[in-house]
């Protein structure tokens, strides 16, 4: 089976998405396929290594864990059964703090911290269609970074919304309540680049 075998039209579950086994990596949101981007490219790379080492580190000893993509994360509506999941992403990184949500696939439910670091070409799909299922399926943080304007945006889930908080860049830290202690430093991120 090919991609251009698949119907652009349907919508898909992950039990679908579990028999595809062309090459092209895939996302469903709400059932409809999104095509990921090519590979990341350095400065991405680069980003996502620094952050997922800063949680990493940070997460030594304590209960929640991150992980970096490629790792499916199947956000539930209906059931956990596959054939009703619809949402299946791969976030550049994920913070989830209960064990039960991991298992063999990857994450089953939101995890608590979603990270999207933006490429070209992935910036809509980042902004409008993930924010709104991420939303819905109650992650708790939902961080944007922009390598290229070097800047970086969180939502926080405030009574099933989320909130934005004000753009942050150059010279700011990051911290969160789900991670009391942790300090991402954007000078030292941003930096840090090719």
């Amino acid at each position: 089976m090919q991609l251009s075998d698949l119907d652009i039209n349907k919508t898909y579950t992950y039990a679908d998405y579990l028999k595809w086994t062309f090459d092209e990596r895939l996302e469903l949101i709400k059932g409809k396929i999104f095509k990921m981007s090519p590979a990341p490219g350095s400065v991405h790379q680069i980003i996502s290594a620094a952050v997922s080492n800063e949680l990493y580190n940070y997460l030594k000893g304590k209960p929640c864990r991150v992980f970096s993509a490629p790792f499916d994360v199947r956000l539930i509506r209906r059931s956990m059964d596959d054939k009703d999941v619809t949402t299946v992403v791969q976030p550049d990184i994920c913070v989830i703090c209960d064990p039960k949500k991991v298992d063999a696939k990857g994450c089953i439910g939101s995890p608590d911290i979603v990270v999207e670091i933006l490429s070209p070409g992935n910036n809509k799909k980042e902004l409008k269609n993930k924010y709104e299922v991420y939303e819905e399926a109650g992650v708790l943080e939902y961080w944007i970074i922009h390598p290229v304007e070097k800047t970086f945006f969180k939502y926080i889930l405030t009574d099933g919304a989320f909130q934005a908080s004000k753009m942050l860049t150059i010279s700011d830290e990051i911290t969160t309540p789900i991670l009391p202690g942790f300090i991402l430093n954007l000078d030292e991120l941003f930096t840090d680049q090719i």
